[in-house]
This record gives C-alpha cells, structure tokens and sequence, in this order.
C-alpha cells in the first residue's frame, strides 16, 4: 500500500527537530481503499482502532503498518532500533476548538507517524505546524496541509513542538507510535479509551 521508494527518497529534516513529511506515501488506488473504508467518527479526541468501526481497506493498512518492512524502514531513517518498541495506534474524525494546542509528545514515545486523509482540505486551521518553541505557533519551521495522503514522521524529543491553529469539523487522521516498552502500551491504551468513551458520552 506505502510507497516505499519515495519513502526512502525522502530527507530526514534535522531543524528543529528529526522529522520528515512525504506527501504522497500511499499507491493511489490503495488511498482510495483506505479513504472509502476509513471509520465514521461522530466525537471528538483520540480513539484506539479496536473502538473504531473501520472496512477492510484501512484494516489492511494497519496491518501494513504493523509489518516490520516499514519498521525496518522507520528504523533506517531515524537511525533507531525498534525491535523492542510496542506499537500503538488512535485515530481522529472530528475536532474541537482547543484541539492541536502546543505540545510535544510524552517521553514513552519514541517515534510518532501521522497519516491524514482529508480530501480538498481548505480551511484555513488544521495544518500541522512544526515549531521552534513551546510558546508561539506562529514561530515555525513547516507547515503541513493535512491532505489525504501525507504522512509525517518525528522523533519524540524534549524539543520536538508542534501544533496547529484550531478549527471545528471534521480533520482526519491516524498516529502511529512506537513506545519504549509493554508497560508504556498497557497504560496508553487504558487512557485513551477511557478518554474516548468520556468523550463519547458527553459529545
């Protein structure tokens, strides 16, 4: 499903943080899979897969993405070792008004893959925005359409910030994460469904 040639093509950027953005990672009619078979989310917040009614198209990139080819080339172009790194996915449908806040990923996080999958994206919020600091999204270093398609990839490190102005409606979307350790999956795993199920209940 992944284009791994261009994958592999793309320059790991090092300022200011290790990250890389590819924006055509998908084969075109795997894309159109994925997109037709993407989960209906109708609250908002991060929800685990196994809460998500997704079709067979995004469950087959899923298991792609479990594959330890695109580990292995993960693995390369972040020049980390992840065998031992659990994996652990939510995805995104709706958005809120104080969702994409500064912040940077917690620490039992090692590598955090983004996919989005909004068509005809326009509106003026959304766009991912890699920062210089904690404190001023407006102070960046790239700013990335949330397209279907594109795929954004970082190191989690104490400076890795990033953002995005706000917006209400619908912002599709997928993280990946590779996590130092078992423990670190069990406890993210009990915190996002519980938040998605509180977050369910009061939308």
């Amino acid at each position: 499903m992944l284009r791994y040639d261009a994958l592999q093509a793309t320059a790991l950027k090092t300022d200011p943080y290790p990250y890389l953005v590819l924006t055509d990672a998908f084969e075109e009619d795997q894309l159109k899979a994925v997109l037709t078979d993407f989960p209906e989310i109708q609250h908002p917040g991060s929800i685990p897969i196994a809460e998500a009614d997704s079709g067979p198209g995004f469950d087959a990139m899923i298991k792609e993405l479990d594959s330890d080819q695109f580990r292995s080339a993960i693995e390369t172009k972040f020049g980390v070792d992840l065998a031992n790194c659990p994996t652990m996915y939510t995805v995104r449908g709706v958005m809120r008004q104080k969702d994409g806040r500064i912040h940077t990923d917690s620490k039992t996080k090692v590598i955090t893959v983004l996919f989005y999958f909004n068509e005809e994206w326009a509106n003026e919020g959304g766009y991912l925005r890699v920062l210089r600091n904690g404190t001023d999204i407006e102070d960046y270093v790239d700013e990335i359409p949330p397209s279907a398609g594109t795929m954004v990839a970082f190191r989690v490190t104490d400076n890795c910030w990033h953002g995005h102005k706000p917006l209400v409606g619908q912002r599709r979307s997928i993280q990946m994460n590779y996590l130092v350790n078992s423990a670190a999956l069990g406890k993210h795993k009990f915190f996002h469904s519980i938040s998605a199920k509180l977050k369910k209940l009061f939308s």
